[in-house]
């Protein structure tokens, strides 16, 4: 048995066992690649896959099993890669953040540029998607870190640590009448044709969750992604934005848009910082993890991850 064969029958299970796709994303031919897996299947003894012909249909109840390990295997087999790279490299390479928009246009910029003053030699490489994206290249290792506020929590193959808190605010055209408003209520806003971000984005579930709990229904006119993109709808006159402050927090005051926290009608919402679980992490990834927040030492990400610290790097 070769990584090779273990590389196959991974890639197929991530292409729902489609063998022409895990064929394309590896860059070979389909009949190699269904030509390893069953010499793997033969050397081990059992099926790894139930098949209705020459399709894969199903992992076996021993093909789990062998699934579980060959994880382990490439996982250390990328250790082993990123361990060569550090000792070899020392603090050069490439770090990878899988994040969402709001996080890569308005909270990662100041500590990738301290990143890149600090370590010169490395190259960043930012992944944009959903939380559940955000997620899913952590796990695939396409990330080093993922950055995301929604649903990273709930990825079994994650070790997951708050880095920030945030609260939702609005925005309106200076001449709305809410923006004069002593106090904003959520009856308030139910009255507005409101301009949000997905539900799947940026503390979106917590919004859905006040109006509910209020037996309010408010009316989204438009969902966006950008936050950007909201407040370009807002300017537009579509209704009233409910953003991530941090999208409005350095706007300049006086312009077209005003802006109003709304901590007290929707909570605080809490950003995460996502590593694959049993992952070696370079060093530059320790120190941009500190950079995103004091309280991502490398202590606390080791413990959460089960290692030990290692010795300092003299």
């Amino acid at each position: 048995m070769n990584l090779h064969q273990f590389r196959f029958v991974q890639e197929a299970v991530r292409r729902n066992l489609n063998l022409t796709e895990t064929a394309r994303a590896l860059f070979t031919s389909q009949p190699g690649v269904s030509k390893a897996i069953l010499e793997l299947e033969d050397e081990l003894g059992v099926d790894i896959f139930a098949r209705h012909g020459k399709r894969l249909r199903r992992i076996t109840e021993p093909g789990a099993e062998v699934l579980k390990s060959i994880e382990i295997i490439m996982r250390e087999v990328g250790n082993l890669k990123r361990i060569g790279e550090e000792f070899s490299k020392q603090d050069a390479g490439t770090l990878s953040i899988a994040t969402t928009h709001s996080q890569a246009r308005y909270f990662l910029p100041g500590p990738v540029a301290q990143l890149r003053r600090k370590f010169p030699k490395v190259n960043i490489s930012l992944h944009q998607g959903s939380p559940a994206q955000v997620a899913q290249m952590v796990i695939d290792e396409v990330a080093d870190i993922g950055i995301a506020t929604e649903a990273i929590n709930d990825f079994e193959g994650l070790v997951t640590l708050p880095c920030y808190e945030w609260q939702h605010a609005i925005v309106m055209p200076s001449g709305h009448p809410l923006a004069t408003a002593e106090t904003i209520t959520l009856e308030d806003l139910a009255l507005q044709p409101l301009v949000s971000y997905h539900p799947s984005f940026s503390g979106r579930t917590r919004v859905d969750q006040a109006f509910t709990a209020g037996h309010l229904k408010p009316t989204i006119v438009l969902e966006a992604i950008d936050a950007d993109v909201i407040k370009t709808y807002v300017r537009l006159g579509l209704g009233i934005g409910i953003l991530a402050e941090t999208a409005v927090r350095d706007d300049p005051p006086g312009g077209d848009l005003v802006w109003r926290p709304v901590g007290h009608l929707f909570g605080q919402n809490v950003t995460r910082v996502a590593f694959k679980r049993g992952a070696y992490l370079r060093n530059f990834v320790f120190a941009f993890a500190e950079m995103l927040a004091e309280r991502l030492t490398r202590t606390t990400i080791l413990q959460a991850m089960g290692g030990e610290p290692p010795a300092p790097t003299p």
